[in-house]
């Protein structure tokens, strides 16, 4: 096989979650450590970072490893989904995985999957750990898939346990609780592994404290570690401004110019304070370096990722309730006319609770992914119409994008939201043929 027929084979033959939902689920870790164990145990030969939660892990997960290479270190990258090209998910100092081991890999391990039928996030797990390996990375910043406690990721013993946000996503899997969902996050704390936890919950925190104090594992609230007392916002960048307990005022800019980044800011720096301690040499100049150029360096997108001026054009991941209120957070500290979104959701998330709050007075361009998960645009519509949100239905994500384009005047904002995989269609060529100043897509 080719490479494009490699990764055929692994969307086409293996079970896939971002494709058909629970139905690719597996509940343990047995096929990856069967996998793992045909490797000779890759996941045992490099150093690692674990980063779980509801919202924000891709986006510190991705701010961490900028950090570990502006320091030098050559830093592994494990995250999920991929928006445009299946190598996106495993990428060293910011270089996606190659073709050819992807191919050597897949034609290794044939008979192992044939035998055991592992899903695509198994073998893509699998993948990751291998290649880190080969190539002898200095450390590799993990990104747990679904949870935690049975996620495939949760076979490696890392330099430090990292919790960003928990919210309600995924509760046919993980419960419908806060408390029940954080148990699961909870499940990468290991024995005498100091863990961070970026934000406190009175419903989470005794579940957190309980597991590290089960675990021996010292833990650490970044909340409390480092208040943000200050936010500054541009177009392309954030300046957050933070108190130590016992240090100055110290403000660090992130080129994630969403709102949103300032938590995830906070946990990553409390991370990297307490991986200083461990011995790491995460200087100054590499931490304000990988915060503020984390795009270039790993080229991260979709997070309140501005696209077009004029009208403005944004792409944001955000899919749940909680990824939903910090996209009308930012809405509500940003300036335009009127306001078109194009949305389209995943048919087994929480439709109702995120129709609930999104604003009214916009005009709204009802679309859906090309993949199984996608709800049917026009059932979503309806669905819509209960909340008083008004628009017309574009089954193409494109069409949908380029119907808001002409629909939209100069002082207006589009926002693409609802699902990953909606903004993972954008064709951004087509913003790249309007004329108007547009951000091509980073490697």
């Amino acid at each position: 096989m080719n490479y494009q027929e490699t990764v055929e084979f692994l969307y086409s033959k293996l079970p896939m979650f971002s494709r058909q939902g629970t139905a690719a689920y597996k509940k343990d870790l047995h096929n990856t450590i069967a996998l793992l164990e045909s490797l000779d145990h890759p996941e045992r030969k490099f150093k690692s970072v674990h980063i779980a939660g509801t919202n924000g892990k891709g986006s510190s997960s991705h701010l961490l490893a900028a950090i570990f290479q502006s320091a030098g270190y050559k830093t592994g990258l494990y995250t999920s989904p991929h928006l445009y090209d299946f190598r996106e998910r495993i990428k060293i100092n910011g270089d996606m995985v190659s073709e050819d081991f992807v191919i050597e890999f897949v034609q290794t391990c044939l008979p192992t999957i044939e035998n055991i039928e592992p899903s695509f996030f198994e073998v893509t797990v699998a993948m990751a750990f291998a290649w880190f390996a080969k190539q002898q990375v200095d450390i590799a910043i993990i990104e747990v898939g679904l949870g935690g406690r049975l996620d495939s990721t949760n076979v490696i013993t890392p330099e430090i346990s990292v919790i960003t946000q928990i919210g309600k996503d995924h509760i046919n899997m993980l419960g419908n609780t806060l408390s029940a969902i954080a148990f699961e996050k909870a499940g990468i704390i290991k024995q005498g592994v100091p863990v961070v936890i970026g934000e406190i919950h009175p419903e989470t925190k005794p579940v957190f404290e309980e597991q590290a104090q089960l675990k021996q594992a010292s833990l650490l609230f970044a909340e409390d570690y480092l208040p943000i007392i200050d936010i500054k916002q541009h177009s392309i960048s954030l300046d957050v401004t933070f108190k130590h307990s016992f240090l100055q005022p110290t403000t660090y800019t992130c080129d994630l110019p969403g709102w949103y980044q300032a938590r995830n800011m906070r946990t990553v720096l409390t991370t990297t304070h307490i991986l200083r301690e461990l011995g790491w040499n995460l200087h100054e100049e590499a931490v304000r370096t990988g915060l503020s150029n984390s795009k270039s360096i790993n080229g991260l997108m979709g997070r309140w990722e501005v696209l077009q001026s004029k009208p403005i054009v944004i792409a944001d991941v955000g899919h749940n309730e909680d990824g939903i209120k910090v996209i009308l957070e930012q809405l509500s500290k940003s300036t335009y006319k009127h306001l078109h979104i194009v949305f389209g959701m995943a048919k087994d998330k929480e439709i109702e609770n995120v129709l609930q709050l999104l604003p009214k007075h916009a005009t709204y361009y009802f679309t859906q992914a090309s993949i199984p998960r996608a709800l049917d645009a026009h059932v979503l519509r309806e669905m819509a119409i209960n909340h008083k949100l008004e628009g017309t239905t574009i089954l193409s994500v494109n069409q949908a994008l380029t119907t808001a384009m002409q629909q939209a005047s100069k002082d207006d904002l589009i926002l693409v939201c609802g699902s990953i995989f909606i903004v993972a269609e954008i064709d951004r060529t087509i913003l790249q043929q309007s004329n108007l100043t547009a951000t091509a897509p980073e490697k």
